[in-house]
């Protein structure tokens, strides 16, 4: 009798769960075994969420103990490492403690343990062997190798990912439907190994790290053994084009769907004849056996044809909601320099579909997940349980040890560098993110990620940022309604060898510009001009090194179309950045990439 009562509730879930499955509108194209794995995988999910939001709410009320316990028990793991003795982890009992005992760090202070680990020594910096050294993206500078162990991979998914689902659940319900996604994501092309036999690449999410789940996505899984971008966004959008249903479009940044989207129009003949005729083009590049394996998934559809045909007749504007009419949201990251676009998204291809940026997140960890999906510009609340944070007051960020603020500590509205020590081995490290304050949830900073530190203008160490700039460039750029503003980037003038625009020997900024429908309707001696005034309005720092002249003035250089698409390959070729990580660099730092962007001015 007691297994009975014991089986009871486990009886009643599966009845329910069966029931309820039954009741979905199911894809008739689809095999109902893979519907069911969709539909169970997002039903935990939600469960997991559901769990795991409330254990946040709980958090949020008493974040100053939460933090110190979070702390605790990361330097009670690495106690016995050799890092964890030279600094004494065991005798620090308190967050005073360890704010009086380890100093504030960077990524140099970690380079030479790192190496070690890589090269197989143990027990230097984890007391377990990492899963992976992870790769930064390298878009403020060089790429740095972050050592990275499962317990930061579990905490990614339990806060991260599965609280995501449970928001959607609440505001977005539609998205809990049984349809497939769109998500652009690549391999590297080759992963490289450590000495100790290590993964050595990036942790955001790829095919081969989301292996269990590729069967919720349109592209076949044969296709993801095609590792160049260009031919596996072709297979991501014919896929995604053939399956009208479609739910959702899922991209880690939303820079990403953008480039997407716009590379669908230069092949949409192409893509609309494969459908029709129920196979692969000759001329894409892919291996045989590949494109044997996805021909047989494709037939001809010349119904499907003429719909999309249709679709596309009324333009860009509203296109993928044409395209696939039960699409109910966009998931990529839209805050900072991201926010371009995004607003373009929102303005053409996406109108009538939510974009929803869901997590703030590094290759050093997760740091905060977006709980108001539907409020702009995109707010994060900090999680006090996945890393230890404080908080330097940005007049302080030229201090090597300035005084940091705990959580509690914060004022709203202010602007702070990020501390963190996170899951893994990085200690009081500065990361280089710049946020806003802007409100408390409970006790809880709910934050704006402003800037990356490394991306800001500074020829006479006036450090114009990258938002800043930004809001100047959107105020000069809507002076001309017919223009658009497609990219841009700044150099400062240090970094530029044709500097016969400006015959003053004063250092500047350079500015290239991607515009459409520039010619015959803009001057760029006004948009230079107008653009250094809106500047000038946006910083006092910046308008008195000007008055003094200190700086000479703007000096804009307009780009040739896809130059930014070029550029992308360029950095892709050239750095340890993937095509998940990339991120168009506002602040060109090297002279090799000022001298590419400049080889594609008019």
């Amino acid at each position: 009798m007691t297994y009975i009562v014991l089986f009871i509730p486990i009886i009643l879930i599966g009845i329910y769960l069966y029931l309820d499955f039954k009741s979905q509108k199911i894809n008739s194209a689809q095999k109902s075994s893979e519907a069911f794995k969709i539909y169970f995988f997002k039903w935990i999910l939600i469960q997991l969420g559901r769990y795991r939001r409330n254990k946040l709410e709980k958090n949020t009320k008493d974040v100053r103990k939460v933090q110190e316990s979070f702390l605790l028990k990361q330097l009670k793991l690495a106690e016995r490492t050799e890092y964890g003795l030279k600094y004494e982890f065991s005798k620090i009992k308190s967050v005073t403690d360890y704010l009086s005992r380890h100093p504030l760090t960077r990524y140099s202070h970690y380079e030479n343990y790192i190496d070690r680990m890589m090269k197989g020594e143990v027990n230097i910096l984890t007391a377990t062997q990492p899963s992976i050294f992870a790769v930064t993206s390298g878009t403020s500078g060089k790429s740095n190798i972050i050592p990275m162990v499962k317990r930061q991979q579990t905490i990614f998914f339990l806060d991260g990912i599965a609280l995501l689902f449970q928001v959607m659940k609440e505001f977005f319900p539609k998205t809990c439907q049984i349809q497939k996604h769109l998500k652009f994501f690549y391999d590297p092309i080759k992963w490289r190994m450590s000495e100790a036999g290590i993964k050595i690449g990036p942790n955001s999410s790829s095919p081969s790290n989301s292996k269990s789940v590729l069967y919720m996505y349109s592209t076949p899984i044969p296709a993801y053994r095609i590792v160049s971008e260009p031919e596996l966004l072709y297979i991501h959008l014919l896929f995604a084009l053939k399956e009208k249903l479609l739910g959702m479009i899922e991209a880690n940044f939303t820079s990403i769907v953008y480039n997407s989207f716009t590379a669908l129009d230069n092949v949409w003949d192409d893509l609309i004849s494969d459908i029709e005729k129920g196979r692969l083009k000759e001329s894409l590049d892919v291996e045989d056996s590949i494109r044997n394996e996805l021909n047989k998934l494709l037939h001809p559809d010349k119904e499907r044809a003429e719909e999309l045909r249709k679709a596309k007749q009324k333009g860009n504007i509203g296109l993928a909601h044409r395209i696939w009419p039960q699409c109910n949201l966009v998931i990529g990251a839209d805050s900072g320099s991201f926010e371009l676009y995004a607003s373009k998204l929102r303005q053409t291809y996406l109108k009538d579909i939510p974009i929803y940026s869901p997590i703030y997140a590094a290759t050093e960890g997760l740091l905060g997940v977006n709980i108001w999906p539907k409020q702009l510009p995109s707010r994060y609340l900090l999680i006090p349980t996945v890393q230890f944070f404080e908080f330097i007051p940005l007049c302080d960020c030229d201090q090597d040890q300035p005084k940091t603020f705990l959580m509690h500590e914060v004022k709203e509205g202010e602007s702070y560098e990020l501390v963190i020590t996170n899951a893994t081995c990085l200690y009081r490290y500065r990361f280089g993110d710049v946020v806003k304050v802007t409100g408390l949830h409970n006790q809880c900073p709910i934050i704006e990620f402003l800037y990356r530190q490394g991306q800001f203008l500074s020829v006479r160490g006036e450090k114009t940022s990258e938002s800043l700039f930004y809001c100047a460039l959107c105020k000069t750029i809507d002076n001309w309604s017919d223009v658009q503003l497609v990219d841009y980037c700044c150099a400062e003038s240090v970094l530029v060898d044709d500097q016969t625009k400006d015959q003053s020997t004063l250092p500047s900024y350079h500015v290239y510009l991607e515009l459409k429908n520039h010619f015959n309707s803009i001057n760029v001696q006004q948009l230079q001009t107008k653009l250094d005034e809106n500047l000038g309005s946006e910083s006092y720092v910046y308008s008195s090194f000007r008055q003094k002249k200190s700086i000479g003035p703007i000096q804009i250089h307009l780009v040739q179309d896809g130059s930014f698409h070029r550029l992308r390959d360029f950095f892709l070729k050239n750095t340890s950045s993937s095509f998940n990580q990339y991120k168009v660099p506002r602040v060109l730092k090297t002279k090799m990439a000022v001298d590419f962007i400049t080889e594609q001015c008019y």
